[in-house]
């Protein structure tokens, strides 16, 4: 008889809950994101008579991302301190924020020299506006909103209250138009920094 005592080591089974995030790479492919969101431009289309209407939808559509891309962040980062100063804030969106959605940093960001209060994002060719064909009747459509729907739901979730919106110029501008009490606090916070 053979008295040894054998010992093996099975490690435990994690279940998908019990894994964390992962912070790889969650690229999609771009004929699959062309093809997803024409669909959601004419689900919305199908459901709106006018232009506006349709470019408040998409912005409807958009902040609903926003918020949860919010929620993603603060899960998957937790180092991820938030943002009191605008401009960090504004940055954080330019360049993080827009290259976890578009793969590549906003092309720019400029404050507006006549209004303290208004900052512009700028991006020259859109990924949302690439492979939407817009028809004659519906010139004017913008598909950009969705995006300028994202931009505003983050800024409000981070309490950045402003009102954001989608404009034709040097590509698209995201216009983005704080609140003055956002602005007062802004300058409150760097007074005390300063003293």
């Amino acid at each position: 008889m053979n008295n040894a005592i054998t010992i093996s080591v099975t490690r435990p089974k994690t279940g998908l809950l019990d894994k964390p995030l992962s912070k790889g790479k969650g690229d999609v492919s771009l004929s699959s994101f062309a093809l997803l969101f024409s669909e959601l431009v004419q689900y919305c289309q199908n459901r709106v008579y006018t232009v506006p209407e349709l470019q408040n939808k998409l912005a409807d559509m958009g902040q609903d991302v926003g918020s949860k891309i919010i929620d993603l962040y603060f899960v998957r980062d937790r180092s991820w301190k938030r943002e009191t100063k605008l401009i960090h804030m504004l940055f954080f969106i330019k360049t993080t924020m827009w290259k976890s959605l578009f793969g590549r940093d906003a092309d720019k960001l400029e404050r507006a020299n006549d209004d303290e209060a208004t900052y512009y994002i700028i991006e020259d060719e859109p990924l949302v506006n690439k492979y939407i064909s817009v028809p004659k009747d519906k010139g004017s459509l913008n598909c950009a909103v969705f995006t300028a729907g994202i931009i505003e739901a983050v800024l409000n979730g981070c309490g950045f209250a402003c009102k954001v919106t989608a404009h034709w110029h040097k590509g698209t501008t995201y216009m983005v138009k704080f609140d003055d009490h956002v602005i007062s606090r802004d300058k409150q916070l760097g007074d005390q920094k300063s003293m």
